[in-house]
This record gives C-alpha cells, sequence and structure tokens, in this order.
C-alpha cells in the first residue's frame, strides 16, 4: 500500500502541467492563431495545453461550463478570454480560492484575481484607427462605427480610443452613429446596410473587429463610392478586399504572440516566477503600401499549419 502510495506521488511529479486555454470561440482565425501560439509555447516550456471553449463567441454561460470542469479537474492554470467582463468574475475568483493561477488574455475581466493579462493595447489601436481615419478624409467628415458586442472589454476599448482621438485630435469629424454587430457576420451586414442607408453622404466608416469588418466590407460592395474605411484584425477574405481597394486599412493585432505569451506567463508562475500583471502588445496599421513589409507578414501569416494539424483558412470563419 505504502509503495503504490509513493509510486502515485512520483508518477504525479513527472506528470506534465495541463494548462487550460480556453478562448471565446473556437472557428475563428484569430483563436486558431491563439491555439496555434499557445502550442508553440507549450512545445518549448515541456507543458501541455488543453483547448476547450465554446464553439461560437459571445455565449459566456457556455464558456463558464468549461472553465468549472476544468477547476474540477484541478488542472494546473487556466489562460482564459473571457466573453463578458462581468459575467466571467464568479469562474475567475472561484479558480484564484482554489489556488489555480488564472491567466486573462485578448480581453479584461472586472477582478483582479488574476495573476496575468495578455492582451493588445485596444485602446492605443483605436487611437491608430482613428488618426488614419482622420489623414484619409483630410480631418473633415461624417463617419459611423459598426461595434461589436457591449460587454466585451477588449472591443469596447477600441472603440472608446476611436471616439476619442476623433473629438480630440479631429474637431472636423462627427461620429453620425454607432451600432454592434454582435459578433456575428450576418448581423454585422445587416446593421452595415442599415446605416449606409440612413446616411447616404458618409464619408467613413470604422469597423472594430474581424466579423464587423467583414460584413462592412460586403455591405459597401454592393454601394461603390468615395466611402473610406479603416477596419480592424485580419482575415485571407479581408486582405482581398484591401487590395482590391474596398478596405483602406486595417489595425491588426499579433494573436499568436498572445497565445504564446500567456501560455508563457503560466508556465513562469506554476515554477515560482512572478508574470508581469498587465502586458499590452501593440497592435500595426496595416496598409496595401505595407502589406509585404517582413515584420506585417510575419504578423498575419503566423505558422498555423506547423502546429493545427488540417488547419486550412478556407475552413475558417471570419471574426
Amino acid at each position: 500500500m505504502v509503495l503504490l502510495l509513493i509510486t502515485g506521488i512520483a508518477c504525479r511529479r513527472t506528470q506534465k502541467k495541463i494548462i487550460g486555454v480556453v478562448p471565446q470561440g473556437q472557428s475563428h482565425i484569430f483563436w486558431q492563431s491563439i491555439h496555434a501560439g499557445a502550442l508553440a509555447a507549450a512545445a518549448e516550456s515541456g507543458v501541455e495545453v488543453e483547448w476547450n471553449g465554446p464553439p461560437n463567441e459571445g455565449d459566456p454561460d457556455s464558456e463558464i461550463k468549461v472553465v468549472d470542469a476544468m477547476i474540477n479537474r484541478r488542472l494546473d492554470a487556466i489562460c482564459l478570454a473571457p466573453a463578458d467582463e462581468d459575467a466571467m468574475v464568479g469562474v475567475v475568483e472561484r479558480a484564484a480560492r482554489e489556488k489555480i493561477p488564472v491567466i486573462i488574455f485578448d480581453t479584461g475581466v472586472d477582478t483582479d484575481a488574476y495573476v496575468s493579462r495578455v492582451a493588445t493595447d485596444n485602446y492605443g489601436a483605436g487611437e491608430i484607427a482613428a488618426r488614419r481615419m482622420g489623414v484619409i478624409l483630410r480631418g473633415k467628415g461624417r463617419v459611423v462605427m459598426l461595434a461589436v458586442q457591449p460587454g466585451i472589454a477588449s472591443s469596447m476599448a477600441r472603440e472608446q480610443g476611436f471616439e476619442d482621438a476623433i473629438h480630440r485630435e479631429f474637431p472636423g469629424i462627427r461620429i453620425v452613429d454607432k451600432r454592434y454587430g454582435m459578433a456575428d457576420f450576418a448581423k454585422s451586414l445587416a446593421v452595415a446596410e442599415n446605416m449606409l442607408t440612413a446616411y447616404p453622404e458618409l464619408d467613413g466608416l470604422f469597423a472594430s473587429n474581424e466579423s464587423s469588418t467583414v460584413g462592412a466590407a460586403q455591405a459597401l460592395k454592393a454601394r461603390p463610392g468615395k466611402l473610406k474605411m479603416v477596419g480592424f484584425d485580419w482575415s485571407p477574405t479581408l486582405a482581398a478586399d484591401l487590395r482590391a481597394g474596398l478596405i483602406d486599412s486595417l489595425v491588426v493585432q499579433d494573436p499568436f504572440q498572445i497565445g504564446y505569451q500567456s501560455v508563457q506567463a503560466a508556465v513562469l508562475k506554476l515554477r515560482g516566477g512572478t508574470p508581469r500583471k498587465i502586458v499590452d502588445l501593440p497592435a500595426r496599421l496595416v496598409t496595401l503600401a505595407n502589406l509585404n513589409d517582413p515584420a506585417i507578414q510575419q504578423r498575419i501569416n503566423p505558422p498555423l499549419e506547423r502546429y493545427l494539424p488540417g488547419f486550412t483558412a478556407a475552413g475558417s470563419e471570419a471574426r
């Protein structure tokens, strides 16, 4: 009996640490890039990643169930992209009480009971979009915003950054409407069409995530004109629209690095270190002029096939 107990303890000590990684959704390229980055960090660090989350975004109840299950199974650490900054507070604080370190990634949560947060500097990303809009409209015009969804801290921050920079730096530009596409392609398309109908003399449109940008671009295809569009995030569909001139520019994140650094922070904590509480990763503006720069290409085309067997961009949805 004693021998079996000693053997069991020894086995647990030699097993790889398991880090749960929970995205808001699983099908979009953005989340798949995070998955690949998490796997790259796990391979370097000798840990295992358990990837699980709701199939689609905007489902905090399903995400809570995933995190609760990981806590019940006593995973060594959890990396979480909260689907709602308020709804996810309970599971984050529960994990902290049970001594399971939580790394927040991509967005925020309304509690300090996490070890580290790794995300894009979303407010600064919104400012980048506003300054591009100011340049291409020469400081004058009427614009609308196609936002994502209330409660998602990351997109709310970039939308606030856009609004603040427009008001502060470009008094000749007026934001005449802001509506939500609810992180859904079809809804974003419908909302964009409604705003284009309501404001036929628009000069600019800012879409604040991938699904809203894809939806807005689709709406613009049916209404060619002088309207300038600044979008957010990256996908093969958006790359084609940028090259075609339908989209002026895209503010892009580095989701591969978000996944990579989140798992690295978890590993550091498990090994007795102290990760930085807040890690803000800078966004980049992509235009037709800099599209082929090596640094831009590295960011927008991470090696997903290397880490995700069977990955095909054609089979991925827009975010």
